[in-house]
């Protein structure tokens, strides 16, 4: 899969709003350290190994730099950044149960808005599944020339 760019100093100068998925009882946030084994069990559990790792990295910043999305005590989904390497989003995931409300969409925008305001004027998307939604949710384009990119030798390629 490709990689994409998003131009951070084109998006919006505020936060994403929150309210539509607080009517719906979602609630992003940043999850607290002591939350680090139920999140990460949560990702390996719901998505895959190496994800998982990757939450797990992003716990390692003070203060993380990932966010959860959550209904009651259910996660619905989370998303991370500087986490795979400085500068690149992701991973990102939502419940199955939860797709569709606008939660991976508010998880991504949440990400990169933070990272703008860390100072960061581009962030690299890392093997960008769904392209259409990054672009049409943040102006994402897709980077030439870009697979494997950084993946290049990773341990859990499946075909080099």
């Amino acid at each position: 899969m490709t990689d994409m760019l998003v131009k951070l100093y084109d998006l919006p100068e505020a936060p994403p709003d929150f309210s539509d998925l607080a009517r719906l009882g979602i609630h992003v946030r940043k999850p607290l350290g002591s939350e680090k084994s139920m999140v990460v069990d949560w990702v390996r559990k719901n998505f895959e190994e190496a994800w998982a790792s990757e939450m797990d990295v992003s716990f390692s910043r003070i203060p993380a730099s990932c966010y959860i999305a959550q209904q009651g005590k259910e996660i619905a989904g989370f998303a991370c950044y500087d986490a795979t390497a400085l500068g690149y989003f992701g991973p990102m995931g939502v419940s199955e149960s939860f797709r569709g409300k606008g939660i991976g969409k508010v998880l991504l925008l949440a990400s990169l808005f933070e990272m703008k305001v860390k100072g960061y004027g581009y962030a690299v998307i890392g093997w960008a599944g769904p392209q259409d939604f990054y672009h049409k949710a943040a102006g994402a384009i897709a980077i030439p020339d870009s697979a494997p990119g950084i993946w290049k030798g990773w341990l859990g390629a499946e075909n080099e």
